[in-house]
């Protein structure tokens, strides 16, 4: 059974700065891809950051310069935010990309953590 669990949510004021973590466990047979998304009260869910097995980078446009995403093992993946926003508040879920032994796609979230931002 595989288990998706993200850290490091929290208050912050604007201008500041949190580093959220995700952990996966359990058996994966192909990772292609790790990343964060998040969904404000009202707005549907919408990709922050994801970088794949290969090492690719895609972030959205409002994070540019401001988060960085990383990962330095198979199943971790951390995203750095900084100069953060009132608009940045939401909760934020990582998101595993997966293959299964049949390649077929498979999709694994965690629980979300939030994040607030206050002006």
């Amino acid at each position: 059974q595989v288990h998706v669990v993200e850290s490091g949510g929290g208050s912050v004021q604007a201008g500041g700065s949190l580093r959220l973590s995700c952990v996966v466990s359990g058996t994966i047979f192909s990772i292609n891809g790790m990343g964060w998304y998040r969904q404000a009260p009202g707005k549907q869910r919408e990709l922050v950051a994801e970088i794949t097995s290969g090492g690719s980078i895609n972030d959205a446009d409002s994070v540019k310069g401001r988060f960085t995403i990383s990962s330095d093992s198979a199943k971790k993946v951390d995203l750095q935010m900084n100069s953060l926003r009132p608009e940045d508040t939401a909760v934020y879920y990582c998101n595993i990309k997966s293959l299964d032994s049949d390649w077929k796609k498979i999709d694994y979230w965690g629980q979300g953590t939030q994040v607030t931002v206050s002006a």
